[in-house]
């Protein structure tokens, strides 16, 4: 049995493919997982659980789409793979009552595991992204509980529109910005690994699937960064007992 790690679907009514391509990758390839561990923006936007309320009342057609991704999940988890959802900058607004219709356990940001005989830091990557420091900024506010919960105290068409408009301005404020400071801060990463005392790292985030191998105090160590998903093409880590994590990218079908 071995361990899958994903991040970065964005999932959104006006992508389909990645949609279906997830459900049927979650179905065919996912069955034979022991756990499956879900890094950050699961969901393009997320206003809150109570979206789920609204059903086919949703304009945007999210709450439709959630629905379809929660019982997915929980037929999963209940076939007998454990899942992880960990907050991502999209989606942070995920909250235990999707978790519970999904099967699924609230991840912190960060966390260390045990994957296969290893110990290993999970992070959605963009507390790495340190250079970046309007983003950052935005960030401590969006993971205030008083913020979150005077949003979430908002009617769903406000919070609607609010979430349209953040996305906007992260268009519009990436789009200026230089390509190293939406990265990962180096001394940042080497930071995280000697805090939490591990020499592993997989997060998501940055959109840049690659292996980079560190030195920590001169011990060697390892940084996996997952890719986004694309209506073609997906990405995973797969660990299993014994063996480095695998980084791939795989068609998707739908």
């Amino acid at each position: 049995m071995s361990t899958l790690l994903i991040s970065d679907l964005h999932l959104h009514p006006g992508a389909p493919a990645i949609t279906e391509g997830f459900l049927t990758w979650l179905e065919e390839h996912a069955a034979r997982a022991e756990a499956l561990y879900i890094l950050g923006d699961f969901f393009e936007a997320w206003i809150g659980d109570d979206l789920l309320d609204l059903g086919a009342a949703d304009p945007t057609g999210t709450a439709t789409l959630a629905a379809r991704i929660a019982e997915a999940l929980k037929r999963r988890s209940e076939a007998g793979t454990a899942i992880f959802l960990m907050h991502g900058n999209r989606d942070f607004l995920l909250g235990e009552r999707f978790a519970e219709a999904a099967g699924a356990t609230l991840l912190a940001d960060p966390s260390v595991v045990t994957l296969g005989d290893e110990r290993v830091l999970l992070m959605h990557g963009d507390s790495l992204c340190t250079r970046d420091e309007a983003y950052m900024a935005f960030r401590t506010q969006a993971r205030d509980p008083q913020w979150q919960a005077q949003i979430l105290a908002m009617p769903i068409p406000d919070r609607l529109a609010l979430a349209r408009q953040l996305r906007d301005q992260s268009g519009e404020a990436n789009s200026n910005k230089a390509e190293d400071i939406m990265d990962v801060t180096p001394e940042e990463v080497v930071e995280s690994l000697r805090e939490h005392g591990v020499t592993t790292m997989i997060h998501g985030h940055t959109h840049r699937p690659a292996v980079h191998d560190l030195d920590v105090d001169g011990a060697p160590a390892r940084r996996y960064v997952l890719g986004d998903w694309q209506p073609d093409r997906g990405w995973e880590i797969e660990i299993d007992a014994g063996q480095p994590p695998m980084l791939r990218d795989f068609p998707l079908k739908d």
